[in-house]
């Protein structure tokens, strides 16, 4: 596969080339006189290229490293690719050049051993839950039997770092000897500890599973298919010759042989390290993970299976990846300004690749900075430089994404799955959790997408709060059928509130897909967190096929759920107005109640966080019977907070959550100071209304209609609150105010209503909660 570069201005005038002219003066005290510019100069110019330049040029002369190649690109094109310096100083020099061969060290295990244990997770070979002793039941010993691949794909599995060397020098045999003999330094699933010693099991995983050895599988499954010819383990003697060196073993230098000890006594073929490539090859790599696991209109990877391996794992000590890393300690390489959805690794040897989706972008630095001494260091260096990239990378879209964000038409996790001809599901026998809102962006039912598919088997419906249909408005819903399709609708809102395992006896997955409105009180997401416990419980896959966030994924705002409150009306910390989507929200539920389930997020595609529902190009279906419009979604978060007291929230009206009174309501007093109040975004219109059923059904109610003026500076939560205090101040003796906390979610916050405060007092006893919420959601985050 060729790449298509984008041609980029020499860096350096003159005859004599950079690469070359470092190389001839590296170690010189006149470095800077040779190059005719110093650091200073070079940081000073406004290029990228040359900031990049000069930060390289200063790190050679610093001994950092002998040289480096550095190539960046998005998903359709390589925008830089350079040569810095040497690839051998001693015993000769060897100047650096662009297809340098480089030992890519712990690179190994993303691109290789997870590569390969996600591969085999896809074709149903394994599960990522199942113990690493099903397999392998010789490693059970010391504790080792419960130890599941997902944790020691997350360096979770409670083993030591590394053994000893010395337990490598009776061959392979007897250093799997050893490894199965080692007990653990911590429990299984609750601390990470970085291990080499887990990704080298890892490896022997694949080759009991794929029946053959590590490097053959690779090459079979990933190398080939991507006409990566240059990357693999063990190199042939024509790519040794242009190996970058590292150190000598025993008086003989290092030139595309391994440098990690423990490799080299495995042969050359280890899960933690061994991998050797070039940057155009790792270019090639990187391109198929922006392209959600394929290429040239070849899919090496399920999309599902990049979702599952690139989503956050949250460990002990920062957030990972399955293989990858993401953000923790080991992250110095990582680029300030990338996305939450970034990933990448670095490697001991000087290497480092970074992949960052949501800003369709990756940058790969392969140094031999161990050479010739193992005193280098590049970390910081390698951050440094991918920040520039960012940087730029960031300023030459803004303009182009400005004017086509709300251009292209929004595809939801459904339609993707269609496109995708049902692939993440392929001869699977599905349980479908959904409703009426479960539609294809042309209006087609996931129920007859589903149930017409040759490629998978609908076994049975489950159906939430309101019903299949989303017509029911009552305290419980039974089972039905369905007889115009012969299927059988087991319902999430009855006694039972969860699948049963008999239920599930016969489904081999579980499918979610329902329009949820944004609002922690909407009881979807609480069948979502329950059903994904059961999925767990029964070792089932879970699929969240994800839908945008109607009211916009870019508002966070009222107070964090206190734990002690939690029920089916408020089922995890979150605040009144979460910002997330479902599969966002699927994610977070998994890592914050340990969930331990095959969990993927189909996401929506062309959706922004501060898309409203009515910029998608979507045909609203009304997600409950009185959601019936996206004014009352916008709505529904503050208004609905009333609904357990003695007002009505217009239920019963033809504008539910778009009109609030009551009986024993002053309209005009009411509206005049809701108005004075100056609520952004929203004007308050005395009326009278008379509810058909629900709260004060046939009685003559006095209150307010709310207009909204401008959508983004509404402020829910807050005009729920005005309202509350309005009637709190104004109506004492009528209004029943010791309902009012059953939505609220916060004893503390409660507490200050009752006793007087007002708007400004109120946010003060919850901001600092919603603003802790703020960051730990970051890392669950899908869209930008």
């Amino acid at each position: 596969m060729k790449l298509p570069m984008v041609n980029m201005p020499n860096l350096v005038s003159g005859k004599i080339g950079l690469t070359q002219l470092l190389c001839l003066t590296l170690f010189s005290s006149s470095w800077a006189w040779a190059v005719g510019q110093s650091v200073e100069d070079l940081l000073s110019t406004r290029s990228a290229e040359a900031e990049i330049e000069a930060l390289i040029v200063q790190g050679i002369s610093e001994h950092r490293l002998p040289g480096c190649v550095v190539i960046a690109g998005n998903g359709r094109e390589i925008f830089y690719h350079r040569a810095f310096g040497c690839r051998q100083i001693q015993p000769t020099r060897k100047s650096m050049e662009k297809n340098t061969l480089f030992d890519l060290a712990s690179l190994t295990k993303p691109l290789a051993t997870s590569a390969c244990v996600m591969k085999l997770w896809e074709q149903g070979e394994l599960k990522l839950s199942d113990p690493v002793a099903k397999y392998l039941p010789e490693f059970q010993g010391n504790g080792k039997s419960k130890i599941t691949i997902r944790q020691l794909l997350t360096h979770q599995g409670g083993l030591i770092p590394d053994n000893h060397l010395r337990e490598y020098d009776g061959g392979v045999e007897r250093a799997f000897e050893k490894i199965n003999a080692l007990k653990l330094v911590a429990q299984p699933g609750s601390t990470f500890i970085y291990s080499d010693v887990g990704f080298i099991v890892l490896a022997k995983l694949v080759e009991k599973v794929s029946g053959c050895k590590l490097d053959k599988y690779c090459q079979t499954e990933l190398w080939s298919k991507l006409d990566m010819t240059e990357t693999g383990f063990s190199p042939e003697p024509s790519l040794r010759k242009r190996a970058a060196a590292t150190e000598p073993r025993k008086g003989v230098w290092m030139n595309g042989v391994v440098h990690d000890p423990r490799a080299f006594r495995l042969n050359g073929v280890a899960g933690h390290a061994g991998l050797f490539s070039t940057a155009e090859d790792l270019a090639i790599y990187a391109q198929m993970w922006l392209g959600r696991g394929a290429l040239d209109g070849q899919q090496i990877f399920a999309s599902e299976t990049v979702d599952v391996m690139t989503q956050a794992y949250q460990v002990s000590r920062g957030i990972r990846g399955l293989g990858w890393d993401k953000q923790t300690g080991y992250s110095t390489n990582r680029a300030e300004g990338m996305s939450a959805s970034a990933y990448g690794h670095g490697g001991f040897t000087g290497t480092a690749i970074w992949i960052d989706p949501e800003q369709d972008l990756f940058y790969v630095f392969l140094s031999n900075r161990v050479h010739p001494d193992g005193k280098g260091s590049v970390n910081r260096l390698i951050g440094k430089i991918g920040q520039i990239l960012v940087e730029k990378n960031a300023a030459e879209n803004q303009t182009l994404g400005n004017r086509n964000e709300r251009l292209t038409g929004v595809r939801t996790g459904l339609d993707c799955l269609i496109q995708q001809a049902f692939q993440p599901l392929y001869g699977k026998r599905i349980g479908l959790i959904t409703n009426q809102t479960g539609r294809t962006h042309d209006g087609n039912w996931n129920v007859d997408a589903l149930g017409q598919s040759e490629h998978v088997d609908l076994v049975r419906l489950f159906s939430p709060e309101h019903g299949i249909e989303g017509l029911l408005d009552q305290p419980l819903i039974g089972d039905s059928r369905m007889e115009e399709r012969a299927m059988d609708v087991v319902s999430l809102y009855g006694e039972v509130r969860r699948p049963t395992a008999k239920q599930l006896e016969d489904i081999d997955c579980l499918v979610f897909d329902i329009q949820d409105v944004g609002t922690r009180f909407y009881t979807y997401i609480s069948t979502l967190q329950y059903a994904l416990k059961a999925a767990a419980e029964q070792g089932i896959r879970f699929v969240v096929l994800d839908r945008p966030n109607p009211v916009g994924g870019h508002k966070v705002q009222g107070p964090v759920l206190e734990p002690e409150l939690v029920s089916f009306v408020g089922c995890h910390p979150l605040p009144i107005c979460h910002g997330m989507t479902v599969g966002e929200l699927a994610r977070m539920f998994a890592t914050d109640l340990q969930i331990d389930v095959d969990l993927c997020v189909i996401p929506v595609e062309n959706w922004k966080r501060g898309q409203y529902f009515d910029e998608t190009g979507l045909a609203w279906v009304n997600p409950s019977p009185n959601i019936r419009n996206l004014n009352q979604a916008i709505l529904y978060p503050g208004v609905g907070l009333l609904e357990y007291t003695n007002v009505s929230v217009g239920r019963g009206t033809e504008a539910p959550f778009e009109i609030v009174g009551a009986p024993w309501v002053d309209r005009f007093q009411l509206a005049d100071r809701l108005n004075r109040a100056k609520i952004e975004g929203v004007r308050f219109m005395p009326l009278s209304f008379t509810p058909q059923s629900s709260k004060h059904a046939g009685d003559l109610c006095h209150g307010v209609s709310i207009r909204i003026t401008d959508r983004e500076k509404v402020s829910p939560v807050r005009l729920g609150f005005e309202m509350a205090m309005a009637f709190r101040d104004d109506y004492a003796a009528s209004w029943q105010s010791e309902s009012f906390g059953l939505l609220l979610g916060s004893e503390r916050l409660l507490e200050a209503f009752m006793n007087g405060a007002l708007w400004p007092q109120l946010q003060e006893v919850y901001l600092p909660r919603l603003n802790e919420f703020k960051r730990r959601r970051e890392p669950f985050l899908i869209y930008k």
